[in-house]
């Protein structure tokens, strides 16, 4: 593709109410995006939609482009690419109509390499954002790049656990890409943008709309080989992810919580629906056969997995070979009154006076016992007085 067709493709994509079914459909009509520009608006007319008349070839669309050329001069790891170009990720060619362009940050050989999306809550549990580290990490660590859309939460967790293991990590944003949103995150871009990369189908200057998310949310479904939710209530865009990954015939998993926590019943949900329930590296591996590499699979099978998921023996977890391990035994660290309390708080989130009526214990014992195991790294407190248990 000479410059000039590349400048006209740029301008075609930027043009307001010009979406990726409406490029293609000109393309294929006029043979090149050179060709669909110097048309009249009147024989274009057909086939776009009314609310392009006022934007055809305007300086918008034009100062758009002129934009984004001198973005991606203007930095050693910038880049737009192109749906012809030959390294464009032919994952998001497979399930939905691709988009005709993409502003990246960093390295686009990840791209090409096997990937998971691991999304979930904003507002996730201390608990949660643990495992969706983990996961992350180990899955790095076996080569595997982690997608996600650096939103808080577990988002988040996802994307340190993967630059904790060493990996690679794709952060899809529903803003332009020269906005780090949320705005605390910019140190984590900058991590991304040196072991990953960052990307965006939004002109330069978006703003953080809402009708923003669910464009990304299906790049993140359509970039993974399966998307693994960890904590999500039933109204979140986490499930919209989920949906959009099981229309493109991509694997949709769950990690399960309490019944009584409201930020697991959108993973119960899922899974009531036929997604994968995960408790470890095993089950992922399991239903998506072909993302870890084969060259992976000995030092795979032959370490076991960290813990992922508490089985209701409070002294043992399930591991990556399904086979049952001790670990930290509170009965010969925590004396009789603090495991009462931490056994009575179970994974749950609970505030202390519902423990106080569960156990019958005197308000003081409960208050002064969550403050050591609190200290001591069993629980952690939560917003509103509440507790939840991290460690078991």
């Amino acid at each position: 593709m000479n410059e000039l067709e590349r400048s006209a493709w740029i301008e075609l994509a930027l043009t307001p109410y010009i979406g990726a079914e409406t490029f293609l459909r000109l393309i294929k009509h006029f043979g090149s995006a050179q060709n669909v520009l110097e048309t009249p608006f009147n024989e274009i007319k057909p086939l776009v939609r009314a609310q392009v008349q006022p934007y055809w070839r305007q300086d918008i669309a034009k100062e758009a482009t002129k934009a984004a050329l001198q973005w991606e001069q203007s930095h050693d790891d910038a880049k737009l690419l192109l749906l012809a170009d030959e390294d464009f990720p032919g994952m998001l060619t497979e399930g939905l109509t691709p988009p005709p362009l993409l502003f990246i940050r960093g390295n686009t050989q990840c791209l090409q390499q096997p990937a998971l999306a691991i999304v979930g809550s904003r507002h996730a549990t201390p608990q949660a954002l643990r495992i969706a580290s983990e996961f992350a990490t180990e899955l790095a660590q076996k080569g595997v790049v982690i997608v996600s859309g650096m939103a808080d939460g577990i988002d988040t967790a996802a994307h340190q656990g993967a630059l904790k293991g060493s990996g690679s990590t794709i952060a899809v944003w529903g803003t332009g890409i020269d906005r780090v949103y949320p705005a605390r995150n910019k140190e984590l871009a900058q991590q991304i943008s040196h072991h990953g990369c960052l990307i965006s189908e939004f002109p330069l200057g978006t703003r953080p709309l809402a009708g923003n998310f669910p464009r990304r949310n299906r790049l993140i479904a359509a970039l993974s080989q399966g998307t693994l939710v960890v904590e999500a209530a039933v109204e979140s865009g986490s499930l919209i992810t989920a949906r959009l990954a099981g229309e493109m015939g991509r694997e949709v998993m769950a990690i399960p919580g309490s019944i009584d926590n409201p930020l697991s019943k959108g993973c119960h949900l899922l899974i009531k629906q036929g997604a994968k329930l995960v408790e470890n590296l095993t089950d992922i591996e399991q239903e998506c056969t072909l993302l870890l590499q084969k060259n992976q699979m000995q030092a795979y099978n032959q370490q076991p997995t960290v813990e992922k998921f508490h089985n209701s023996d409070k002294n043992l977890h399930y591991h990556g070979e399904e086979t049952l391990t001790e670990t930290e035994d509170a009965s010969k660290v925590l004396n009789k009154t603090e495991q009462i309390v931490l056994t009575g708080l179970g994974y749950g989130v609970m505030h202390p006076d519902t423990l106080v009526t569960a156990l019958g214990i005197p308000a003081a014992d409960v208050y002064a016992n969550l403050i050591t195991l609190e200290l001591a790294g069993w629980i952690t407190a939560l917003p509103g007085g509440c507790y939840q248990r991290i460690k078991s």
